[in-house]
């Protein structure tokens, strides 16, 4: 079952158009990557999907009818800007915003309590939010986010601001919901975590949606003749060889002696004749095919060489 569909869904603000005639559709149970280069769209999609904006054209489904404002207590959203009231205490301002969701204070406290001592932030509980850093502020606004157990999660830019530690601890929870039966979104720029934790994604860019699937089918259809070159030589005469017959998609200089250079070949026949004019312009160590990265599909989309 699908629990959201976005329809047609266009948005401009002055001269500017921010979606595009988007649609795309989102499974029950699962975590959802909605990827884009700044200003591709994304958090005005997630605005509409709250209801905090509405669209110029178009309509969102939500559990197969339109969204309407009662649906909003089904929703936990945390925006990548982070508003939380500098001067209230921690304990109390969650409380707050527990209350908007619709729960009594006595449910609220008893369940912040179990969530701040799994995050190791129960100290806190009567200190000012102004007196937080980023990554603890960030912590509370998850907790308050995913306390009242909506149906639909959904995540601005989740990991910025926490250490690799506690970024793996915020997955480890974010799975977990999933595994539940907890249907997440979350907007973000790293790949890494798309491919760990994603099991679809949409890719908008300039306002529109150009990709949209499954991550393995995305990375299985999009991975054909990607290779990676170790070499000894002149980077430059490498380009010179190599131009117009691949796409260069990276190239890495290194200290030890070989460099490398990922590339793309549109066809196999291409194949042979790339490694011979790489082996007659430098000192290849190695030529083998790589499966490519989300980062690397990503790239490519953006700049059009998908």
């Amino acid at each position: 079952m699908d629990i959201l569909k976005i329809e047609n869904v266009t948005k401009s603000f002055a001269n500017h158009v921010a979606l595009d005639d988007v649609s795309l559709t989102i499974p029950e149970g699962s975590i959802y990557g909605l990827l884009g280069p700044n200003g591709a769209g994304k958090t005005t999609l997630l605005r509409i999907i709250n209801r905090i904006t509405t669209p110029n054209s178009g309509r969102v489904l939500f559990c197969g009818k339109e969204i309407s404002a009662e649906d909003i207590y089904n929703i936990g959203y945390m925006p990548e800007e982070r508003g939380l009231y500098k001067k209230m205490k921690v304990g109390e301002q969650a409380v707050f915003f527990a209350r908007l969701k619709g729960m009594s204070r006595k449910d609220a406290t008893a369940k912040l309590k179990e969530w701040f001592g799994k995050f190791g932030i129960e100290d806190w509980w009567n200190r000012e939010i102004g007196e937080l850093s980023k990554g603890m502020a960030q912590k509370v606004q998850f907790i308050t986010t995913v306390l009242h157990e909506p149906k639909l999660l959904i995540f601005d830019e989740p990991f910025s601001g926490f250490d690799p530690i506690n970024a793996n601890m915020l997955k480890s929870e974010i799975l977990a919901l999933r595994d539940k039966g907890t249907t997440i979104i979350f907007s973000t720029h790293n790949m890494s975590s798309v491919e760990e934790v994603c099991d679809h994604i949409t890719l908008i860019d300039k306002s529109r949606n150009i990709l949209s699937g499954n991550v393995d089918e995305i990375r299985h259809k999009h991975g054909a003749n990607i290779f990676e070159i170790s070499y000894r030589g002149n980077e430059e005469a490498l380009n010179g060889a190599l131009a117009g017959i691949c796409e260069i998609m990276e190239s890495k200089s290194s200290l030890a002696g070989y460099n490398t250079m990922k590339i793309h070949i549109a066809t196999d026949a291409q194949v042979r004749n790339v490694i011979d004019k790489a082996n007659s312009s430098v000192e290849i160590r190695s030529f083998s095919e790589v499966i490519p990265s989300m980062n690397d599909i990503f790239i490519r989309a953006v700049n059009g060489n998908l």
